[in-house]
């Protein structure tokens, strides 16, 4: 093949990495097809068979050596929220919740499904304590 060929067939894998969610897989096909390219053009790779096997090569060991490396570094920089932390804390009621029954409290500027642990009828616009949380539920009693 050609090496301009590899090296456009390069970029419009590495382009095609942009335009899709993150995964790296694509990304590691765009490189080789790159290296090959700059080979070819240098005339160290001439023939075809050979292009398409350092080709493969290339693909299939970098994306084995790399992706989950690369994988850890690029989410080690996002931040970790722990919901846990949000234990004791204090919430709006954005409507009246009686005791033991469901309803909707705004926490940290989100709206949360919440129960009332108490005994009392908590109304809506008042304060209560986070109490426990289960799954995406927080349990409430007034804010004392």
């Amino acid at each position: 093949m050609v090496w301009w060929y590899w090296l456009l067939l390069g970029l419009v894998l590495l382009a095609a990495e942009l335009a899709t969610p993150g995964g790296f897989y694509i990304l590691f096909f765009g490189l080789a097809a790159l290296i090959v390219g700059a080979l070819a053009g240098m005339e160290w790779l001439n023939t075809a068979w050979l292009q398409w096997l350092l080709f493969s090569i290339l693909s299939i060991l970098s994306l084995f050596l790399f992706r989950n490396s690369l994988l850890l570094w690029m989410n080690a920089h996002d931040p970790v929220e722990n919901v846990d932390s949000m234990i004791g804390e204090t919430a709006v009621l954005t409507e009246d919740v009686p005791p033991g029954n469901p309803g909707k409290v705004e926490l940290r500027g989100t709206i949360w499904s919440a129960r009332n642990a108490g005994q009392t009828v908590l109304t809506k616009g008042h304060r209560a304590r986070v109490e426990k949380i289960e799954g995406l539920t927080l349990w409430i009693k007034p804010d004392e």
